[in-house]
């Protein structure tokens, strides 16, 4: 067993690479030999979301806190509230976030494929975040 205690992982801003606005990452668990897994507790402040990405595992996002918006290429931009989990298919182009006026935060759980949990793309648009 092994307990990582409250506070032990430092919190890292999210990189203007990866995201668009305030974006806090709060480091949950990573792959190691015995696990493929990884998650972060990420924090968008509103306005914030993702660039482009997918991950070659899929992704699964769990919503704990504020109000957000997910969105998969080619289909409509989802309301996303505490409760809801997210499921992204194995290279499946998305992003989410903050909704235009409110906070969220979810947990979010991918598994490592050769090393890789990610694959970040071009930024979401002002256009295409605003629908």
């Amino acid at each position: 067993m092994n307990i990582t205690k409250a506070g032990e992982r430092p919190s890292v801003k999210g990189p203007d690479d990866w995201f668009t606005g305030a974006v806090r990452i709060d480091p949950l668990f990573d792959p190691n030999a015995a696990r493929r897994g990884a998650a972060a507790s990420v924090t968008f402040e509103p306005g914030a979301r993702t660039a482009w990405h997918t991950h070659p595992l899929g992704q699964t996002l769990i919503v704990t806190a504020g109000c957000g918006w997910a969105q998969r290429e080619g289909g409509p931009i989802e309301t996303i509230r505490p409760g809801d989990v997210i499921w992204f298919e194995p290279h499946e182009k998305h992003w989410h976030g903050a909704t235009a006026t409110t906070g969220m935060t979810h947990i979010a759980i991918q598994e490592s494929l050769d090393g890789k949990v990610v694959d970040w793309l071009e930024q979401v648009t002002d256009q295409q975040y605003k629908g």
